[in-house]
């Protein structure tokens, strides 16, 4: 699904107009981003939680030469599927 898909999915299940369901959509996506920028979590009950976490630097190897390479540290986002989803996944 992408994200044309989504908002149509949302413009009919909550019975909105798409240009209001795209509002919705991006106004989460901008407060998600935000909150882990500030290094927050978001954590939505039954469907899962977004949290940033640290990757340590460490050393990898270029694969077309085969020389080593130091890659540096960064912050990664992780996302934590909550029991419903889970569920309904299976």
């Amino acid at each position: 699904m992408n994200k044309a898909e989504l908002i149509d999915a949302m413009a009919a299940g909550a019975n909105l107009s798409k240009a209001d369901a795209k509002k919705a959509l991006d106004a989460f996506v901008d407060a998600t981003s935000g909150a882990l920028k500030g290094g927050d979590r978001v954590a939505l009950v039954g469907f899962g939680s977004f949290s940033v976490s640290t990757r340590a630097a460490r050393t990898g190897r270029n694969p077309q030469t085969g020389k080593e390479i130091n890659i540096p540290a960064k912050k990664v986002v992780k996302f934590k599927a909550g029991a419903d989803l889970s569920k309904s996944v299976k």
